[in-house]
């Protein structure tokens, strides 16, 4: 199977040339796309999902030996959360690669955090189906690397970082809400929602109350540096 021009640019720009075009073919094709004969990159995207969570946590614990899980899982989330797999697609025209069916091209799949997110990890999948670990592991790392750089270069935890955005602002303190308590008493899960007097905000579940309250900053922050 040969790539189109297209297709042959879109290699170009994540850096990596496919040795089973096929497999790029298929990390592109959207549900809305997909046929009997044509598969969809949901599989693809399940796969990709895992390979660039291990690669995050392996990059993080590197770069920061010392830190804790819970100073670690909020800058994990907040790179590997779709937003940020989205905006990573959009930064190598992965949108314009994408095959969609009318009705979602209409509705502006090409432009949607979900199908973008989505169809990014299935490349990551497919990068590793086709040469390895290793060479997904260093996709990964180029494509991530000023997003990992900055989660490298501060310590502070993301409560304390988040009052510092609003506070640098004139703005009030966020607020933290527990929403959901669920599970025995023996092992709770907690629902936090961290939101701003603008409204804006975002939940987090996690194990601890501290902990969801700190993965819940940092997704808002997130989304603050997003929009600036």
């Amino acid at each position: 199977m040969r790539l189109s021009a297209e297709l042959r640019a879109f290699c170009g720009r994540i850096g990596h040339d496919f040795a089973r075009p096929e497999l790029l073919q298929r990390a592109l094709t959207h549900s809305s796309f997909s046929s009997p004969g044509r598969p969809d990159n949901q599989r693809l995207e399940f796969l990709g999902d895992r390979v660039l969570g291990l690669v995050m946590a392996e990059a993080l614990m590197q770069a920061d030996q010392t830190a804790r899980e819970g100073d670690l899982a909020p800058r994990f989330n907040a790179l590997v959360r779709k937003e940020t797999c989205a905006d990573v697609a959009r930064e190598v025209g992965l949108g314009e690669a994408l095959k969609l069916g009318r009705s979602e091209m209409l509705s502006g799949g090409r432009r949607k955090a979900a199908v973008l997110g989505d169809a990014m990890e299935a490349v990551i999948g497919a990068v590793h189906l086709d040469a390895g670990y290793e060479t997904a592991r260093a996709l990964v790392l180029r494509l991530w690397g000023a997003r990992l750089a900055q989660a490298q270069d501060t310590r502070r935890d993301a409560k304390t970082r988040l009052q510092e955005w609003v506070q640098a602002r004139g703005e009030p303190p966020p607020s933290y809400n527990e929403i959901v308590r669920e599970g025995p008493a023996h092992a709770p899960t907690f629902t936090v929602e961290a939101r701003l007097e603008s409204g804006l905000n975002e939940r987090a579940t996690a194990s601890t109350k501290r902990q969801a309250e700190q993965e819940a900053a940092a997704a808002l922050l997130a989304r603050l540096e997003e929009r600036n």
